[in-house]
């Protein structure tokens, strides 16, 4: 069946970096757009970043120019880099894959920024 498994979230301070990882099996990532999306507590769930699958990408405004979405077909993982972390960041970030009609999700890990 299909899997994507966040890891790297944890505790930074502000200003600090993370490195999110999305690994998935059971599909080919390379054929599918990706996108990571975060929900803070009593917030909907928000895009942060998403990159289809001919290269092109999309940021949520809060996030240009901190964060970066990536993918490594060969290792069948899709990465987020965040960088100059701000406590409203603080969420759990999800995992997103879609192609045509299929759309899987990631359990989530958390992100908290702070002092």
């Amino acid at each position: 069946q299909v899997q994507l498994v966040e890891s790297g979230g944890g505790l930074v301070q502000p200003g600090g970096s993370l490195r999110l990882s999305c690994a998935a099996s059971g599909i080919s990532i390379s054929i599918y757009n990706m996108g990571w999306y975060r929900q803070a507590p009593g917030k909907h769930r928000e895009l942060v970043a998403t990159l289809t699958s001919g290269g092109g990408t999309n940021y949520a405004d809060s996030v240009k120019g901190r964060f970066t979405i990536s993918r490594d077909n060969a290792q069948n993982t899709v990465s987020l880099q965040m960088n100059s972390l701000k406590p409203e960041d603080t969420a759990v970030y999800y995992c997103k894959a879609t192609y045509y009609s299929s759309t899987y999700w990631g359990q989530g890990t958390q992100v908290t920024v702070s002092s």
